[in-house]
């Protein structure tokens, strides 16, 4: 029986030393360079990582019923692994600012126009699906927002200083944010009256307060989803925005989709409408996800054991 370890008590794929170790390899020998020294580097990581490749199959699974036979066929863990090296890559170039315009396109510029046009700020609900830090390029296109990154790491100041150094004109920062305090609450709203934007991942259990999730349908399977993001949204009185990033043929696809103006709730209704809020962001989470599935980065196991499987509409 596999063991199931929540995600936080899991290593993360790269640390501080390693990205600087991997940027400077790209610094010296180029993008050639640097994946003749990824490919090992992701063999080792492959071989090595038992978990890991678990997380990987169990995900392929879930998802291949979803996607043409000959695109199911073609999935594998490897693959996966070598997606994810790939995208190491283009985070460097995101925090340099390297990701140039003609290589993002924004698919619902409708929506870019709206957040422009408002004078409040608001949340996005971003996930480990794709190129989280491609949001760069959204507040280059939008020049006037800032963002502020929630990130579960005690590293969080040293990716500050990290992103300072490759990009000191960078609108984004990043605040580690194990529990959510009251003053921390406050901080953040204070920033959404300035205009800013909170980007927050809603595809990973909290920390701690395990009992702030929710089970949901999520690929035909029932899997736990973290309420934090709607709870800060109900919290805040803004608008929640959907954010997905996804490379496909060389250039990042950005989609911003409106989730919801304000989430409000009486008490009673409150369980009721967050649980729902959370099933809603998972049906959009496994649309993009059959788009591109080698992109879904959550190497650890997502769905617990001995669900019954019941389809999802994608």
């Amino acid at each position: 029986m596999v063991k199931h370890s929540h995600w936080s008590k899991m290593s993360e794929a790269g640390t501080i030393m390693g990205m600087k170790a991997l940027l400077w390899a790209y610094k010296i020998f180029g993008l050639t360079g640097f994946r003749l020294i990824l490919l090992p580097v992701m063999t080792y990581y492959y071989c090595r990582r038992r978990n890991a490749r678990q997380a990987s199959q169990q995900f392929l699974q879930q998802i291949s019923p979803y996607l043409p036979k000959e695109q199911s066929l073609s999935l594998s863990t490897f693959r996966h692994f070598l997606m994810f090296g790939e995208i190491i890559l283009d985070k460097f170039l995101a925090w340099m600012g390297e990701i140039l315009k003609q290589d993002v396109i924004f698919e619902m510029p409708e929506v870019l126009e709206q957040i422009e046009n408002s004078q409040r700020g608001g949340i996005i609900i971003m996930s480990h699906l794709g190129n989280m830090e491609v949001c760069s390029a959204f507040a280059d296109q939008l020049p006037d927002i800032s963002l502020t990154l929630l990130v579960y790491t005690q590293h969080a100041e040293k990716f500050n200083s990290l992103m300072s150094r490759l990009n000191n004109s960078s609108r984004i920062k990043l605040l580690e944010v194990t529990e959510m305090t009251p003053a921390t609450a406050m901080i953040l709203s204070e920033r959404v009256e300035a205009g800013e934007y909170i980007v927050i991942a809603g595809d990973r259990t909290p920390v701690t307060g395990q009992s702030r999730i929710s089970m949901v349908n999520f690929l035909g399977r029932k899997a736990p989803m973290p309420q934090g993001a709607f709870i800060l949204a109900g919290l805040l009185t803004c608008p929640i925005y959907l954010m997905f990033c996804l490379k496909q043929q060389n250039q990042y696809h950005i989609y911003v989709e409106l989730f919801s103006q304000q989430l409000t709730y009486a008490r009673k209704q409150r369980q009721e409408i967050i649980d729902n809020a959370v099933q809603r962001y998972a049906d959009r989470l496994a649309f993009y996800c059959v788009k591109s599935p080698l992109q879904w980065f959550n190497f650890y196991l997502f769905w617990p054991d001995n669900n019954d499987a019941n389809t999802p509409d994608i």
